[in-house]
């Protein structure tokens, strides 16, 4: 959230904005509809969050931000909360640490619902009896909450498939055995459009909601650039490791090479050999591997190897943005806007296609801050910019990135190395190479 943002109040601003809330509060607890206590309980690794703890964690930041912070009169639900579910922002207090979330087997699942169904009923009192010079203050505060809530909606799901990929019957919450996949294609060779370059303006204005990260608008030299006209796809990915993609060191960043080597990686996560065929785990279940689907939980190593491979390179996100900008290209599905939980097949006969919505697109850009970028004051400045270090940038939003959250200017950014996020590969290339 910027703070040049106006929310004056307008016709039918407050009502709008309050139903957004209750429409998000609810998507959430939708999405946990298939899963039990005990699958909501357990902490994979220390990148993976419980459910139950993202579910505490997005209740905490309306209250401690909106509500506590706001209302006088406001009395917590849980005192102990503040500690057990505050994340990374240290001028709040002390934090129950990342890595032990899983060992919290209280408070239950049913003492976190009835939290949420505390705060959500608390917002919407406050927001729709209080003052407009107090709606003022909230406003701002209740929508970046919103937009938080909506990033955990994505990390529920990939926290939850790490969870549940576990097993070796692992259970499928939306489908089982790939029931509920999009239909079939057969892809097109890969082609590439080209993109004139020049002076870009990317970044946004400010004008509407975004990340602090976002802004401001500022200026880019861009040489001419062509971008593949689709992510790859698994099948192609099965021939970059049938070529000994994985024992090539030439192929690799050096951090890479010695990340794979470190952790056996030879395959996409969620890929598993059976029998000398490979099959896919997703969220609609265990399924053999679809040739024509994009290629999902690689590394930034990962997408760099095989960018090598190809005589290709991975996109610097002023490409990918401007690409975005420019095109009229179809996208995939946004998480609400069909039951798949998983992306989609490129079309053959749509050339530029799904620059948002199937995968996180890995660039070859590092997350640091645009030119004249501040943080905003007070405990919400840890926003984005104190992670301004060691990180890559992605693109594009991914199925799983809620409907309405994605915006040409999204950055979204993880260290090389992660993989459990929904995260592909589009390649790009010199104009004319």
């Amino acid at each position: 959230m910027h703070p040049a943002l106006d929310y004056r109040e307008e016709l039918g601003a407050r009502h709008r904005l309050l139903s957004t809330f209750r429409r998000a509060r609810a998507n959430t607890e939708a999405l946990i509809a298939p899963l039990e206590a005990e699958d909501m309980q357990i902490q994979t690794m220390a990148d993976v969050s419980p459910t139950k703890w993202h579910l505490a964690h997005v209740t905490w930041f309306f209250e401690t931000f909106v509500l506590d912070a706001v209302f006088n009169e406001y009395k917590l639900y849980d005192e102990r909360f503040g500690y057990l579910f505050n994340s990374y922002y240290v001028s709040v207090g002390e934090r129950w640490s990342r890595p032990e979330r899983g060992l919290l087997s209280r408070p239950l699942l049913a003492d976190i619902l009835a939290y949420r169904d505390y705060v959500t009923e608390e917002i919407l009192l406050k927001g729709e009896n209080c003052s407009d010079a107090t709606w003022a203050k909230i406003a701002p505060l209740i929508e970046l909450g919103v937009h938080h809530e909506q990033q955990h909606q994505e990390l529920l799901l990939t926290d939850i498939k790490h969870v549940l990929s576990q097993s070796p019957a692992p259970f499928a919450p939306f489908g089982k055995n790939g029931e509920g996949l999009a239909e079939a294609v057969t892809p097109a060779p890969l082609r590439f459009h080209g993109f004139e370059g020049g002076l870009v303006e990317t970044g946004s204005d400010g004008r509407a909601f975004i990340y602090d990260n976002e802004f401001p608008r500022h200026k880019s030299w861009l040489y001419d650039f062509e971008l593949a006209e689709r992510p790859v796809t698994n099948g192609e990915w099965l021939a970059f490791m049938a070529d000994g993609g994985y024992a090539a060191p030439g192929l690799w960043l050096s951090d890479g090479w010695d990340f794979i080597d470190q952790h056996r990686i030879r395959a996409p996560l969620h890929w598993r050999e059976i029998d000398g065929a490979w099959f896919e785990y997703t969220l609609h279940g265990l399924a053999p591997l679809r040739e024509d689907l994009p290629v999902c939980h690689v590394s930034g190593y990962e997408a760099a190897a095989y960018a090598e491979w190809m005589g290709a390179r991975l996109p610097d996100e002023a490409e990918l943005e401007t690409a975005a900008a420019r095109s009229s290209a179809p996208g995939a599905n946004f998480l609400f806007d069909s039951p798949s939980r998983h992306p989609l097949p490129a079309d053959p006969e749509a050339g530029l296609q799904h620059l948002a919505g199937g995968v996180w697109e890995w660039t070859a850009s590092s997350y640091g801050a645009y030119p004249g970028f501040y943080a905003p004051g007070g405990a919400v400045g840890e926003y984005n910019g104190k992670f301004m270090s060691g990180q890559l940038v992605l693109r594009g939003g991914s199925c799983l990135t809620p409907t309405g959250h994605w915006r040409d200017t999204y950055r979204n950014f993880f260290p090389p190395g992660a993989r459990w996020q929904m995260s592909g590969v589009r390649l790009a290339k010199k104009h004319g190479r």
